[in-house]
């Protein structure tokens, strides 16, 4: 039974004029604890990204770099083919460009997470996680990495000593395994069934597959993406049901080894 937990959300990820999602950012920003800012290779410029950084700073929001695949017409979710170290190159490159924004606004960068199909990918290769891990702790040991539990990113940065933050997704669905079942595009949820699953996720410890499994999951963070369909809803419901069960939303639990 979990008594406070992290709600975070992806943050800035438009394009020029495009918008993604339900162009509410603002709005959940004053819901959630940490965010993940988009930094240009899957989604979001420079006037984007400032005014992210803005709006988190505002709000009291932690803050991450989002960095994907460079991957703009697919949204970051379709596999790249490019070697760890090139992928790695392209990750500092992203966090470079928040952490000028985070320098001129007085922020200070609190996490590091992959978006999409980069994250899923270091997820499974360990070449990749081993890449960006040991090259986070050189350039900064106490920068925690989100990732969810029993996967190659997890396993790796506890074999190097580096912080990591574990996720749990209240509206991604669940395989057998206990990964996420990776889509090109999110399904409609209603927020009931996302604050309930989250809710079982906090007091039980468990999530439904989507084979009707109920397999065990464990958690610092929940994640509710803010181009799923909805994503306020989602995410004022979850809130709403959380405090109601006396569930603090706060900053998350950092683990170091």
């Amino acid at each position: 039974m979990k008594t406070e937990i992290d709600l975070n959300s992806d943050m800035g990820e438009c394009f020029g004029p495009w918008i993604i999602g339900d162009g509410v950012d603002g709005e959940i920003m004053q819901l959630i604890s940490s965010c993940n800012i988009a930094a240009g290779f899957h989604a979001s410029d420079p006037n984007i990204m400032r005014h992210s950084v803005e709006n988190a700073l505002k709000y009291g929001v932690e803050i991450g770099v989002h960095p994907g695949f460079r991957d703009l017409v697919g949204f970051g979710r379709r596999h790249m083919v490019a070697n760890p170290v090139e992928l790695t190159n392209d990750c500092l490159y992203q966090m470079g460009a928040l952490q000028a924004f985070l320098h001129l606004l007085g922020g200070h960068l609190h996490h590091f997470k992959p978006h999409g199909s980069l994250y899923i990918h270091a997820s499974k290769d360990r070449d990749f996680s081993y890449a960006l891990i040991s090259t986070l702790h050189k350039y900064n040991p106490h920068l925690p990495i989100y990732c969810m539990e029993n996967t190659q990113t997890h396993a790796v940065a506890k074999e190097l000593k580096h912080p990591f933050v574990r996720e749990f997704y209240g509206d991604r669905d669940y395989g057998d395994d206990g990964q996420l079942v990776m889509v090109r595009r999110a399904r409609a949820y209603t927020p009931e069934e996302v604050a309930q699953k989250v809710l079982q996720a906090c007091e039980q410890g468990s999530v439904q597959s989507v084979s009707g499994k109920t397999i065990s999951v464990d958690f610092d963070s929940v994640c509710i993406h803010s181009d799923t369909p909805g994503a306020l809803a989602l995410i004022q419901a979850t809130r709403k049901l959380l405090e109601e069960k006396d569930i603090k939303i706060q900053k998350p639990k950092i683990h170091t080894a």
